[in-house]
């Protein structure tokens, strides 16, 4: 049996009113046919069966408000083998008589478990399957690892919870996987099931429908045909069909409103999307398969879906970028006295395996500043009418790893010294790297670094990382002429710093008296031994 959990049907909806159900207790229903429909504070929506099988079960009644994230109905999967082993009871007897020791475990079949994708980070809904380590048919123990997958923050390992062998893979590799949805199936042996080869390998046999097709027949309610009822509502301005032929239609660039339906009132079937694709019944061809503009020659452009963490990256800068009014302050920082101060200490960070970076410094340097201007590690309230002020300085920095931009943070910088923020950053950066990060590394910061110049660039526009306050780019080392006192020019290492800062909470003199106070620090940082704890 599975349960079929509510998934999210719309930004901010929690709960949903229970319409109609459009079948009863013990119909059997294909997939992607509308099992119930339900209203939201936004609109009607119909949810479909994600699998073929039997309603063994109702949650609900008409009336009733269904939570998101819980179970709606219960559903017996048409590839459901737990009737074989009760089919198998009759022969039992036969089997006592010369093993009596053994009928135990011949009557004890695998059970098939499938597993739901469980909450994998604050605010997570979905993933993309990065790689799969086990193969259906495949075994595997307990707590191995049998799928990674890489959410908006971090690739993630999923264990199996029981030992067994994998019956079927709901998703393949590129595939985007939902949480609170099956993931993947897997044949469970029963205590006692392993006592002879024999019967583990009739269990086995009998729970993996991957291997062989289900030999009990579908059956369908008298006078259903997909699309053949009639919905007891209907939105105007919008096209009748389920989300599965929806999205089928999405992938292809197909308009429902360019697709003839033949389900009544209008619905759009999945046949009609496959009959569109087979006419070329459609004005939107995929830009991936033929080139745009004249034949000139030109190779063909194609269409590459971001990765979750590209996606979360661009929905976090539309946000800041139309949410925060940004201002900008830029100003150069000489770096001689802290390039000598690196390279005094270099051997001694060596010793403890840790490659020391200029990184470290600044990150202190800005804690320190974070103390004299509290306002800098700060919030401001969603309706713009309260401050929330942090004790803890969780510097963030910007980290290229290979899934994207992460932008995870040090915890607690103030009470931490330059080796244990070097420490701290080499490991972070190789989970990243690696893409190992943990949620918490990527919660909680309140102002961050963007050091651009290490691959090069003199100045930058940094946009914030919403909902701190401000952000700072570093750019590259440059040795550029620069007067001294005696007005002699001499050659100087210059950073450039670019900040930005909110204009609703910090004005440009704040901004600038900051930055000066940090600069300070980091040309002159031996004035930092003062203030450290």
């Amino acid at each position: 049996m599975t349960d079929f959990i509510l998934p999210d049907i719309g930004e901010g909806v929690v709960e949903c009113e229970l319409l109609e159900w459009l079948v009863s207790e013990g119909d059997t229903v294909e997939e992607d046919q509308p099992v119930a429909e339900v209203m939201t504070d936004k609109a009607t929506v119909q949810i479909p069966a994600i699998h073929s099988g039997v309603i063994t079960r109702l949650y609900y009644k008409p009336g009733d408000i269904a939570k998101v994230h819980a179970p709606l109905f219960e559903l017996k999967p048409a590839n459901d083998d737990s009737g074989a082993s009760q089919q198998q009871e009759p022969d039992a007897p036969q089997a006592s008589e010369k093993q009596p020791e053994t009928a135990p475990s011949d009557t004890a079949a695998s059970a098939v478990e499938t597993f739901i994708l469980p909450d994998i980070g604050e605010g997570i809904v979905e993933c993309e399957i990065v790689k799969w380590h086990i193969d259906a048919g495949d075994f595997v123990a307990e707590d191995d690892v049998v799928v990674e997958v890489m959410t908006d923050k971090a690739v993630v390992e999923i264990p199996a919870k029981h030992a067994g062998t994998l019956v079927r893979r709901y998703h393949e590799v590129g595939q985007i996987a939902k949480v609170h949805e099956p993931l993947f199936d897997l044949s469970v042996e029963q205590e006692g099931a392993g006592v002879t080869s024999g019967a583990t390998a009739a269990s086995i046999d009998t729970a993996v429908p991957a291997s062989q097709p289900a030999q009990t027949s579908k059956t369908v309610p008298d006078g259903f045909h997909e699309g053949g009822f009639e919905p007891p509502k209907v939105i105007e301005g919008k096209v009748p069909a389920s989300p599965a032929v929806r999205r089928l239609a999405k992938e292809n660039n197909l308009a429902l409103q360019d697709i003839t339906p033949t389900g009544k009132k209008g619905r759009v079937l999945k046949q009609d999307v496959l009959n569109a694709l087979q006419q070329g019944d459609h004005s939107s061809p995929q830009p991936s398969s033929q080139t745009e503009g004249p034949a000139t020659g030109e190779q063909a452009s194609r269409t590459v879906p971001l990765t979750p963490v590209q996606k979360a990256m661009a929905k976090q800068m539309v946000r800041s970028v139309s949410t925060i009014p940004h201002f900008t302050v830029s100003d150069e920082l000489v770096m001689d006295p802290l390039i000598a101060l690196k390279a005094s200490l270099k051997a001694q960070f060596a010793e403890a395996d840790i490659k020391l970076t200029f990184m470290p410094f600044f990150i202190k340097a800005l804690s320190l500043c974070l103390t004299e201007f509290p306002q800098f590690n700060a919030r401001l309230s969603e309706d713009g009418n309260a401050m929330t002020y942090y004790d803890d300085h969780n510097i963030g920095f910007a980290v290229d790893s290979s899934a994207g931009l992460l932008v995870p943070n040090i915890k607690q910088v103030q009470n931490l010294s330059v080796l244990e923020i070097a420490e701290a950053m080499q490991r972070i950066v190789a989970d990243a790297r690696q893409g190992k990060l943990s949620s918490s590394d990527l919660k909680g910061g309140t102002i961050s670094i963007s050091n651009v110049g290490v691959l090069g660039g003199t100045t930058a526009t940094p946009i914030i990382n919403y909902p701190e306050l401000a952000i700072v780019a570093l750019g590259k080392i440059q040795q550029l002429p620069r007067f001294d006192a005696q007005q002699q020019v001499i050659s100087q290492s210059v950073m450039q710093v670019s900040w930005s800062a909110d204009h609703r909470v910090i004005d440009g003199a704040t901004m600038v008296r900051f930055n000066n106070v940090w600069l300070d620090y980091l040309s002159n940082p031996l004035k930092m031994l003062s203030k450290l704890r």
